[in-house]
Formats: structure tokens, C-alpha cells, sequence
């Protein structure tokens, strides 16, 4: 990725940690969560794709070779999601797909996978940036606990109870578009 290094690697640091918490959540997942375990293993295969799309070229021992890769992998998710009907993540997947080949295109020599100058196409990132602001927010919205009414009677000051906190594959969610979005700013 070009820009800061520090923001590199603090995306780096991000997408490991909702990676990895994604991989424990679908070995977790008993077997009726079915459902749930499908989409904790697509969220980390896209966060640990991310981290390692991340990487501020310093860290890429072999400049070059990663975007052709990223392009297969993403490709091969992204077939996958369409076929699973996760519109989130074929969006996902080729909004990495977009982003890789910029890589390739960006001139040689100039950092990780040729990813050291601004390219791609305005209009697109654009879309796409808008896209992930969007969800974003929505998921992040999401993730705020809305009051429950006790039925029978009033909750100590107000009537009003906390709905349980949401599940922390939401907040990874949330994280992951954040992460996104700065990627594709990066673009």
C-alpha cells in the first residue's frame, strides 16, 4: 500500500486483529450455526487480505509479486460470494480485485507490487468509497444498543432496558469497511 507507513501498518495491526478474532468465532460456531460460521470464515479470509494488502511497501521483501496474487485470490472470493448471494463480500472482493490491479498498473519501481503512485479510475473509487462510508456508518449505527420496554412494568429510571450488546463480528465488520475506506484513499 502507498502512504503513511504508519497507517500501513496500523491497518495491518486492524485487519490481523478482526482476522483472527473471525477465524476463533467460526471454530466457535457450533454446528446449527451454520450461517454464522460461513460468514466468521468470509470476514477473515477478507480482513487477513486486507492486512496483508496493507503492508507499506518497505515490509515486501519481493516487490511485484503480490498483486497478480491478490488478483487470483480476490477473483476466486469474489466468485464465491456472488455463488453464496454475500453481496457485501463480492463487493468486497472486487473492490481488493480494483485495488490490486492498480497495483500492477502503477509504474514499476515504485513500491509494493508497483503500488507507490495514485491510479485507478476517479469515478470508481469514488462509487466505492461512497459505498463503504455508507456501510460504515450503517453498521456502525448498528452495533448502538436500542432501548427495550420491560413488558409488565418499568426498568429503575425510565421504563427502559439495554438490549444485549451486538456481536463482535459486527464491530469487525464495521472495522473492515473503515479499513477499506482508507485503502481506497490511498488509491
Amino acid at each position: 500500500m502507498h502512504g503513511p507507513t504508519t497507517t500501513g501498518w496500523l491497518l495491518v495491526v486492524l485487519c490481523a486483529a478482526a482476522g483472527v478474532y473471525c477465524l476463533a468465532r467460526s471454530r466457535a460456531a457450533t454446528e446449527r450455526d451454520a450461517g454464522l460460521r460461513g460468514r466468521a470464515r468470509g470476514e477473515a479470509v477478507m480482513a487477513l487480505g486486507m492486512g496483508v494488502m496493507a503492508l507499506p511497501a518497505s515490509a515486501v521483501p519481493v516487490p511485484g509479486w503480490s498483486a497478480w496474487v491478490f488478483v487470483g485470490v480476490f477473483a476466486a472470493t469474489g466468485v464465491w460470494a456472488v455463488a453464496a448471494r454475500h453481496r457485501h463480500h463480492a463487493v468486497g472482493s472486487l473492490a481488493m480485485v480494483y485495488m490490486a490491479l492498480v497495483m500492477t498498473a502503477a509504474p514499476a519501481g515504485a513500491g509494493h507490487g508497483g503500488h507507490g503512485g495514485a491510479g485507478g479510475v476517479p469515478a470508481l473509487t469514488g462509487l466505492l468509497l461512497a459505498y463503504y462510508a455508507a456501510h460504515a456508518v450503517a453498521s456502525g449505527l448498528r452495533l448502538i444498543p436500542a432501548p427495550a420496554v420491560l413488558a409488565g412494568g418499568s426498568a429503575p429510571g425510565g421504563g427502559v432496558a439495554a438490549v444485549p450488546r451486538p456481536e463482535l463480528l459486527s464491530a469487525c465488520r464495521t472495522a473492515m469497511s473503515m479499513g477499506m475506506f482508507t485503502m481506497l484513499l490511498a488509491v
